[in-house]
Parts: C-alpha cells; sequence; structure tokens
C-alpha cells in the first residue's frame, strides 16, 4: 500500500463509527476548521441512528400581528452569505466518503488517488463546500488533513441533510445558493435525489489505486466553471448516456 494514501491510521475498536453506508451518522453544521487535537478525537465517536428529520423549526409559538397577519420569518439557510472572493463563483458541493476517501475497518482512512491535485484546482475555480452524511467527529478532523489549500468553505454533516425514504439527502434548495449555479459532486444518487439535474456523478471508491477519475473530471469542471447556468451543460445528453 502506498503510504503517502494513509491519512490516518485508527484502532479497530475506534473504526466502528466511521462510514458503513451513508446513512449511519449523525453530524453537526460547521462553517469552519475547528481548532482540535486532530489524531486524539478522529474516531472516538460512536454513530447514533435515530433516522429522524432535522426539524423544520423550533416549535415556538408564532407571533402575530394585530391584524391577524403572520410575520414572515427570514429563512435559515445552510449556508453563510457569499464571501466577496467566491461572489462570481459556482458553488460546489462535494461528497466525502467514497468520493474523495474511503474508510477502512481494517485501520487506514485512504485517500483517493489525485485527490490533492482535485481539491486544490476546484478550490480556485469554485466555491467549494465539503456536504457528508457522516458524524462531525469524524468528518472534520479527515477534512482538516485532507484540504491543505482551504478550498472548502464551508463544512456541512449529517444533521443539514433531510431524512427521506431511508435516507440522508443533500437539499440543494436549502444552501441559500441560486440552483442555477450549484453542483454536486456524490458517488450515491440517493444524496442529491431531490436535484438530479445540479449532479456530476462519480464512481464510488474504495481501494483502487490506480483510479484517475477526479483527474479525468477536471477538463468537465473546468468547462463548468464558465457557464452561467449549469443546467445549459448538465441537463444536456452526456456521452456514452
Amino acid at each position: 500500500m502506498d503510504s503517502s494514501a494513509v491519512i490516518t491510521q485508527i484502532c479497530k475498536e475506534e473504526a466502528r463509527g466511521p462510514l458503513r453506508g451513508k446513512g449511519d451518522q449523525k453530524s453537526v453544521t460547521s462553517h469552519k476548521p475547528r481548532s482540535r487535537g486532530i489524531l486524539h478525537s478522529l474516531f472516538c465517536c460512536v454513530c447514533r441512528d435515530d433516522g429522524e428529520a432535522v426539524p423544520a423549526h423550533s416549535g415556538a409559538p408564532l407571533l402575530v400581528e394585530e391584524n391577524g397577519a403572520v410575520p414572515k420569518t427570514p429563512v435559515q439557510y445552510l449556508l453563510p452569505e457569499v464571501k466577496a472572493q467566491d461572489s462570481d463563483k459556482i458553488c460546489v458541493v462535494i461528497d466525502l466518503d467514497e468520493t474523495l476517501v474511503h474508510s477502512s475497518f481494517k485501520v487506514y482512512v485512504l485517500k483517493r488517488p489525485h485527490v490533492d491535485e482535485f481539491l486544490q484546482r476546484m478550490g480556485e475555480l469554485f466555491e467549494c463546500v465539503l456536504f457528508t452524511a457522516s458524524l462531525a467527529k469524524y468528518a472534520d478532523p479527515v477534512a482538516d488533513l485532507l484540504d491543505k489549500w482551504g478550498a472548502f468553505r464551508a463544512r456541512l454533516f449529517r444533521e443539514s441533510c433531510v431524512f427521506h425514504r431511508g435516507n440522508y439527502v443533500k437539499d440543494l434548495s436549502r444552501l441559500g445558493r441560486d440552483l442555477r449555479r450549484v453542483l454536486i459532486l456524490d458517488n450515491s444518487p440517493a444524496s442529491y435525489v431531490f436535484h438530479p439535474d445540479n449532479a456530476v456523478p462519480v464512481a464510488s471508491w474504495f481501494d483502487n489505486m490506480g483510479d484517475t477519475e477526479l483527474h479525468d473530471l477536471l477538463p468537465f469542471f473546468e468547462q463548468l466553471s464558465r457557464v452561467d447556468d449549469v443546467y445549459s451543460v448538465l441537463r444536456q445528453p452526456r456521452p456514452g448516456s
């Protein structure tokens, strides 16, 4: 095994928490990398599968105006306002497990081949957002080690997903971005079932160190970074489809 592909080593008992199918984790939303003892906290979490959807509101009573009208409450989007550096860029939601890395129950978290090159270039072209159904206690430290260039402007975890028909779906309409300028890269079609026309599918990756998919996708993303409306490209028939 190429040691450069190993992000970190974990013990077998602690490896019971990462990803064994994308709907098995709970997460916490974060908009910036956290300072923490990475290797100490990486796989110390315990999975909890309660199968509950994210609540739409807190359940607090609504205040009604004197004329009987219910005031509109501001929509709580998952992402903060776009930074000036990304104001003209398309937003790309990028999955973690089986897309960028694979978490082995043996002892390793492996990086997909060409992931360094891929993330560096994607961070230059797009407003990149990590969006995973995994636990933040697992995914956040992995992302700290993986993203050396600060490509991810924000990180979203399991609680930001919508539980739908047994799957944790990434509802792109909740991001707070124009859907005509949003892409999602994910190996699981169930993750983007609400917005299939925004998806760039990628094959699941486990341990094939000869894989070139991320490298091969870069020219296509270069093309997408220059369009005004992603549907103008993604809704067209693709070669081999």
